[in-house]
């Protein structure tokens, strides 16, 4: 990390991992497929290797974010996130403004994250989370968008408060692939 983001945050915005595409189910209650499972968790032992451990989780409330989230605990610490192991332990939020949210609804969730907290990964949905990682840094950021289980890093030297368009230079990206 450079001096200028020595002070800063880092903000992680992943898309959701593959979902099921079963029509006789809701969107929002659409499981992960096993492919979705293990991208899930190989994203979060990237994170985990990269020292990229999230103070704050913010997640919509669809199911296939939460078993993103889930499973990207699980590759961070090897146990699941509600316990069982001495891993991170960051405060979760699911929010319904995440799900179906435009780029300004998922920056005004991230706005409301208590200043002390350093990481903040985002788990969300397309298109809203790739047009953010664009509103965030629209030279560096990936003009097809996030796929499944892609992991955009930006990190921001001003407080979460204060974050804004172009406020956030993105520095790293990785996408799981099982």
């Amino acid at each position: 990390m450079t001096d200028a983001y020595a002070e800063g945050r880092t903000l992680v915005l992943l898309r959701h991992s593959r979902a099921e595409q079963a029509e006789d189910v809701p969107d929002a209650d659409r499981p992960l497929t096993a492919r979705g499972r293990a991208d899930a968790e190989a994203a979060g032992a990237w994170l985990a290797k990269h020292g990229l451990l999230p103070d704050v989780v913010l997640c919509s409330t669809s199911r296939r974010t939460r078993e993103t989230w889930h499973g990207v605990a699980m590759g961070m610490t090897g146990a699941p996130p509600e316990g069982g192991s001495a891993g991170p332990r960051p405060e979760v939020r699911y929010s319904e403004d995440a799900y179906e949210a435009h780029p300004e609804d998922l920056l005004a969730l991230i706005r409301r994250v208590d200043p002390s907290a350093r990481t903040v990964l985002l788990v969300a949905h397309n298109p809203g989370i790739s047009l953010l990682s664009a509103l965030l840094d629209p030279q560096r950021a990936d003009p097809d968008g996030l796929r499944t289980t892609d992991l955009a890093v930006h990190r921001s030297a001003p407080g979460w408060a204060d974050l804004d368009r172009g406020g956030a230079d993105l520095t790293d990206r990785y996408t799981a692939r099982s």
